[in-house]
C-alpha cells in the first residue's frame, strides 16, 4: 500500500508542465472547458488507481503542480474522514490502515 502511495506522490513532482504552444489551433469546444483543482485531484487520483497514464498526464495539464498538490492532499483528508465515519473509528487509525502501519 506505501508503495502505492509513493509511486502517487512521484508522478506528482515528475509530471511534466509545459506552457501552452502558442502556435496551436483553434480549441475545440472541449480544450475551452475550465477545470478546477479539485477536479483534476479527482481525475489524477481515480487515474492512478486504475493506473490511466493518459488520464493522469490530462489531469496534470488542468491545474499548476501546487494547485493538484492541494487538491491530492485535501481528497485525501476528506477519503480519510469519510471512511473514519463510516468504520466508526478515528481518522488516523483509518489513515495507519490504509498505509500499512501499525496502530499507534
Amino acid at each position: 500500500m506505501w508503495d502505492r502511495v509513493r509511486k502517487l506522490w512521484t508522478r506528482l513532482l515528475r509530471s511534466p508542465h509545459t506552457e501552452e504552444d502558442t502556435n496551436r489551433a483553434e480549441p475545440t469546444h472541449k480544450d475551452k472547458r475550465t477545470h478546477n483543482l479539485f477536479e483534476a485531484a479527482a481525475v489524477y487520483v481515480s487515474a492512478c488507481a486504475e493506473d490511466d497514464q493518459e488520464q493522469i498526464d490530462e489531469a496534470t495539464g488542468w491545474v499548476s503542480p501546487e494547485a493538484l498538490s492541494f487538491g491530492v492532499s485535501e481528497l485525501a483528508c476528506r477519503a480519510v474522514i469519510a471512511l473514519a465515519r463510516e468504520r466508526d473509528e478515528s481518522p488516523q487509525t483509518v489513515a495507519r490502515t490504509l498505509l500499512g502501519l501499525p496502530a499507534a
